[in-house]
């Protein structure tokens, strides 16, 4: 999973090197990553983790119950951000509507630049042996050419799928 670091308001940079993915779970077996407010991304990361930990690190059902929550409470719908998260076998989007998607393919992006970093790694799937660690930092260097609001900090974590 790779993020940039770019955290804009309207046309303003205000921070060129956020942190925007993060393990977490018992081990930091699942990388997460967020579009939208920093703040609110704190939030999101944190009800992932204490999901993870009340359903003993099954991602599936942390994501579900996580979009449940996220929908039903009525500070956290104001959250605005959007969510991935990934054990290495599969990638959940997780959205403040109450949306849990399971996406085709073996990638999915969120954000301002999310399109162009998509178009690209599904290029650099479909074309070469490259793994996916480099796919991902590809994609993003991609975007980042191409999208204002993207940079080229990019934090990579990478995550392998258990046993």
């Amino acid at each position: 999973m790779a993020a940039d670091g770019q955290v804009s308001v309207g046309n303003t940079i205000l921070k060129a090197t956020a942190r925007k993915v993060r393990r977490l779970g018992e081990g930091g077996w699942i990388a997460a990553g967020f579009a939208g407010a920093s703040a609110d991304a704190i939030t999101l990361f944190e009800r992932l983790e204490g999901q993870l930990k009340a359903h003993a690190g099954n991602l599936t059902r942390a994501a579900v119950e996580l979009a449940k929550e996220w929908r039903a409470d009525r500070v956290l719908r104001r959250l605005d951000a959007m969510m991935i998260a990934t054990d290495g076998r599969r990638i959940f989007v997780l959205s403040g509507t109450g949306d849990v998607l399971e996406p085709d393919g073996d990638c999915a992006a969120i954000g301002s630049g999310g399109p162009y970093a998509l178009a690209a790694a599904r290029a650099l799937l479909e074309n070469t042996a490259l793994p996916a660690a480099e796919v991902a930092g590809k994609a993003m260097a991609i975007a980042a050419q191409i999208c204002v609001f993207t940079n080229q900090n990019v934090v990579l974590e990478s995550v392998a799928a258990p046993g």
